[in-house]
């Protein structure tokens, strides 16, 4: 059969993609000679080496070569060792081959000699035009082909595909897939040229149905496998990437096991034997572990040995956490040895060596230790050298340093410049400063070796509200401006409900000394609104342009004292045409109470507002980015009255602490803020507030998810009143004016308050290896707070609603009969009246709700996902408790970018 017929029927197979099976490779040399004489263009398995019948003649005369194509028959001659003159033998004939099957260019070769003319015939392997790889699902094709060996335009060979199989299998197997198989497949082309094509079947991943471990008495089972990595395989574990057999993790999990013991004082603890084995159906795995216990150990003379001067080692024992008579725990002893080495640290000994000895008693079931501090040197600093900054100059690193050349060795401040580079969220996570041995043994060197990370942030966020549609922000920051660590950035938020821009740039040191500097610049618009009948009615506008300075010093490592100025100009409007009118028939207009509110009318106006501030800081936190330990805690005043036209005194505080829990990834996080304002100066009472409504505090998203904007706190709802096509009331069945309870129709003003507090818990759930390759960090959230503390405005409850009146402010009716406006509502006779009043749609009942310190509170669920497109987070938060006025929400997200 032709190979046009073999590619035919490759390609209507079942199990083959095209071209010839691996399998064939395989095949005899009487089928490879027979498949040669047929389709001589097929590259075939090379053959035994068949040494050439005896000649007549021993006496080489010529070597001639057939069948090459690609390489010269100069080539060929190289590889072997027979030359002209030489004598013929079978055995040099046989080398020859061999020598010919090493370089492994050749799929055939054969050796004849007639009378002296040596004749080799050889068919060359053919060349690789392509790999490709089938049914590779769940391994990426970028994953595998670097690691095999067969590649493009090489020499096809057997040895390399049975070497690629293996190495794929080997892949597979390390992803938990044992019942992976590769298929390699060669397709023939034009030219000597061949595709091959590695067929994968990937099979399920391999789990851990079982793990069995016996010889175990004093703990069970289930207490056993909790300490282990490795997890059986079941239904609620399905995110989990722990439920894989791995053996990598097996050995891992003997060394769990063995701590664990030993840590419970069972010194003699060891595994006889962790036995992995494949079920019947070739699935899934059940490992067995054999374990010896032994006996269970005490502490018995615990000891501390200083050979340093500047250590009592009668004061070090006292101060041990272990007491003789206590169960034996490996644990405490390395936690013993590594507190010894922090405190030799501290005083300057950066190589100090605490080596515990043992000594075990079998008889009473006891086991001394004696903590040896060894003698070492007092260690200085040599030098600091930083390394890997490309974009970064050197002093924006340097100046984090807690130690200088010269310096004292102090692992406190080795720890504490760790801290502070890592806080600056300009490197690699996890950052840490090398020491390596100087120049002298009594000389150390510190090595900042940093991994650059993108610093610029491109934000784009995006929320949806019932009342506001959609809510989009946008903002562009990079935090290592020119590489000099400072900070600039611009926002722009845009919204039915508010629309503000931000420039800001801030300096951590000034003229290059530790003194941080700021400035920014804004303008902020907001517009409160209601709807009419579906449609949107601008209530007031409120526009705030300003800026601020600020300078900041420090007072101690981890406490800073900073200073602001704010200078605000302030404008309050309404809509003229829905809320003024001619109070006092002179023509001009005016916030009329009746129609706006009092509290709104209140607002309207321009002014300044000039306020000095002052804010102590204390900050731990192990990083500024994504703290996982340490605390935040600021305390700030605010005063306005430095001239303008407002004066108040405003009062906040924020606290924040993180826990890394356990050790275990699980990051748990507490804050809780509060503020007050207290007014300095008296507005006229009688339903005013002595803060302007633009002064107080508001509260809802984004700071407390599960709540609209400005969605919690005081608050006033007016409701129309529902009016016929001549605006008089419609009454329900008791003869009562009826109201309109459609949310969209309800005008919703959200006042502020003087007062407020809020506090959020968080727990960050750590997930498998995969999820976390993924960026994917989901938490559990809960947020409590109120707002409050405002002084009632005077309400309206107008069921009728104002008169309708001509240019001369008299009251305007109409006719029953024609429909004829007119100032005169008694009829012609004098005794029936014909004519209607006609009143405004001004009808409304306010109604004040939200003014109370009861707590809302709220949970939900939040995801981080560091995505392909930037990072991005949503949240589903549910109300748990709330009070009368409140507007809750329930999904948000945002994402964004890095540059």
């Amino acid at each position: 059969m032709s190979a046009t017929g073999r590619l035919a029927i490759a390609l209507t197979g079942a199990t083959m993609l095209a071209g010839v099976p691996y399998a064939a490779l395989a095949q005899d040399e009487a089928e490879a000679q027979a498949q040669a004489q047929a389709a001589p263009e097929t590259a075939q398995p090379a053959p035994e080496p068949t040494p050439a019948p005896a000649p007549a003649s021993n006496t080489i005369r010529t070597i001639s070569v057939t069948g090459a194509e690609r390489l010269e028959p100069s080539t060929i001659l190289s590889y072997i060792r027979l030359r002209a003159g030489q004598d013929y033998s079978a055995a040099a004939a046989d080398q020859a081959l061999s020598d010919l099957y090493a370089t492994e260019l050749f799929a055939n070769a054969s050796i004849r000699n007639e009378n002296g003319n040596v004749i080799i015939t050889v068919v060359e392997n053919p060349v690789i035009n392509r790999i490709v790889l089938e049914g590779n699902d769940r391994l990426d094709a970028e994953k595998i082909l670097p690691e095999i060996r067969l590649a493009p335009r090489q020499i096809f060979t057997r040895s390399k595909v049975r070497a690629d199989v293996a190495r794929i299998v080997e892949l597979y197997k390390r992803q938990g897939r044992f019942a992976a198989t590769v298929e390699p497949q060669m397709v023939q082309l034009p030219q000597n040229r061949v595709d091959v094509v590695f067929e994968i079947t990937e099979g399920p991943k391999s789990k851990v149905r079982q793990i069995n471990i016996i010889g175990n008495e004093q703990f069970s089972d289930g207490e056993l496998r909790s300490e282990m990595v490795t997890k059986q395989s079941r239904f609620f574990r399905f995110f989990s990437s722990n439920t894989s057999y791995d053996p990598d993790r097996l050995a891992f999990d003997q060394q769990k096991l063995r701590q664990f013991y030993l840590t419970e004082g069972y010194a003699d603890f060891r595994v006889v034997s962790a036995v992995a084995e494949l079920t019947p159906d070739q699935r899934d795995f059940i490992i067995t572990y054999v374990v010896e216990e032994g006996e269970r150990y005490s502490f018995g003379d615990v000891e501390v040995e200083s050979q340093l001067r500047d250590f009592d080692s009668d004061a070090l024992q006292a101060g041990l956490a272990m007491k003789t008579g206590d169960f034996y725990n490996a644990a405490s002893v390395e936690d013993t040895v590594e507190q010894l080495t922090e405190l030799a640290g501290r005083f300057g000994y950066a190589f100090a060596d605490v080596q515990p000895r043992f000594n075990r008693n079998p008889e009473d079931l006891t086991m001394d230790i004696t903590f040896i501090l060894r003698q070492a040197p007092r260690v200085y600093i040599e030098r600091v050298d930083v390394n890997g900054n490309t974009l970064t100059q050197d002093k924006v690193i340097r100046r984090e340093f807690r130690l200088s050349e010269g310096d004292a060795f102090n692992s406190l401040g080795v720890a504490r410049t760790t801290a502070r580079i890592n806080s600056l969220g300009y490197f690699q996570e996890n950052f840490e400063v090398n020491q390596v041995e100087g120049s002298a043994p009594d000389r150390i060197v510190l090595e900042a070796n940093v991994e650059e990370q993108p610093t610029g942030e491109l934000q784009f966020s995006a929320g949806f509200s019932s009342i506001e549609r959609f809510i989009l922000a946008g903002s562009i920051r990079q935090r290592n401006f020119r590489g000099r660590g400072q900070t600039i950035g611009l926002s722009l938020n845009y919204s039915q409900f508010s629309r503000s821009a931000q420039i800001s740039f801030t300096e951590p040191y000034l003229f290059d000394r530790n003194i941080s500097a700021g400035a920014d610049i804004y303008r902020r618009d907001f517009n409160s609104f209601n709807f009419n009948r579906n449609d949107r009615q601008t209530t007031f506008e409120q526009a705030t342009t300003g800026g601020s300075v600020r300078v900041g010093v420090p007072l101690t490592e981890f406490m800073s004292l900073v200073a602001s100025y704010t200078l605000n100009y302030d404008e309050v409007s309404l809509d003229e045409d829905l809320f003024f009118s001619d109070i006092d028939g002179d023509g001009d207009i005016e916030c009329d109470p009746l129609r706006a509110g009092r509290f709104l009318c209140d607002a309207l106006g321009n002014r300044l507002s000039s306020i000095a501030g002052l804010s102590l800081q204390y900050n731990s936190l192990n990083s500024l980015l994504r703290p996982t330990r340490g605390r935040r805690v600021t305390l700030s005043t605010e005063f306005a009255g430095l001239g303008g036209d407002v004066q108040y005194l405003r009062l906040r505080g924020r606290g924040q602490q993180f826990w890394n829990v356990f050790n275990s990834g699980f990051i748990f996080s507490l804050s809780l803020e509060g503020g007050t304002i207290i007014p300095l100066e008296e507005r006229g009472g009688g339903g005013v507030d002595d803060i302007l409504l633009t002064d107080r505090f508001f509260l809802g998203e984004p700071q407390f998810r599960g709540f609209d904007i400005r969605g919690v706190g005081p608050r006033i709802l007016t409701q129309p009143y529902v009016l016929d096509a001549f605006n008089n009331n419609q009454l329900d069945e008791d003869g009562n004016p009826i109201l309109i309870t459609e949310r969209n129709r309800i005008r919703d003003d959200s006042l502020g308050g003087r007062n407020y507090y809020l506090g959020r818990a968080e727990l960050e759930i750590p997930l498998g290896t995969g999820a976390r390759e993924l960026g994917l960090r989901p938490s559990i959230f809960l947020d409590v707070g109120a707002l409050w503390g405002v002084e009632q405005p005077i309400l309206q409850d107008n069921p009728t609603g104002l008169p309708q009146t001509d240019t001369n402010g008299n009251p305007l009716f109409i006719s029953t009969d024609t429909g004829e406006l007119t100032t005169d509502p008694i009829a012609s006779d004098g005794v029936t009246p014909n004519t209607r009043l006609i009143r405004t749609n001004s009808a409304i009942r306010e109604v004040f709700l939200g003014d109370s310190p009861s707590p809302r509170i709220t949970a939900g669920i939040g995801v981080n996902w560091n995505s392909p497109f930037g990072p991005f987070r949503i949240d589903f938060a549910q109300t748990i408790r709330k009070v009368e006025g409140d507007d809750d929400k329930t999904f948000t997200f945002n994402v964004g970018t890095q540059f």
